[in-house]
């Protein structure tokens, strides 16, 4: 999952060298932080949050494992 994530992190935005996806470990579910260039966050969060609510959809529907996926988008320090 993290390197679908990835591909579709990098596809959408204007600074792919920047885009850090990391794993995240959570009480009960595993959970994906995208970190991004500043510039880039609006891109990937899309107008009312429907392309990250798409990659959301997309990464569930795709998971076998059963558990809930999340996925979190962060500005890159």
């Amino acid at each position: 999952m993290k390197h679908f994530l990835e591909f579709v992190a990098r596809s959408l935005v204007d600074n792919p060298d920047d885009v850090q996806i990391s794993e995240v470990g959570r009480e009960g579910e595993e959970a994906y932080r995208i970190g991004l260039h500043p510039a880039d966050i609006g891109l990937v969060i899309g107008k009312g949050g429907r392309t990250i609510g798409a990659i959301r959809n997309i990464i569930n529907t795709a998971n076998r494992g059963g558990s809930t996926l999340s996925v979190e988008v962060v500005e890159n320090a």
